[in-house]
């Protein structure tokens, strides 16, 4: 199984006063906004594809996002 790789790169637009909120929320946990919206994109996924999402999702022979 093929490691996860933090090469692609997600831009979200989002109110200024949540995206502060949400930073602040972070910083209590000492996580980093990244750290915590990659558990949530893991979530989401496992949530729809199942358990075995990593098979799926992270198979070597699927090509890398742009």
């Amino acid at each position: 199984m093929s490691q996860e790789q933090r090469t692609a790169r997600l831009t979200v637009l989002i109110d200024p006063k949540k995206k502060a909120a949400f930073e602040a929320l972070c910083r209590e946990e000492d996580l980093t906004p990244s750290q915590v919206v990659r558990q949530m994109i893991r979530a989401y996924i496992e949530e729809r594809l199942g358990p075995g999402w990593r098979d799926k999702v992270l198979r070597d022979d699927l090509p890398p996002a742009k």
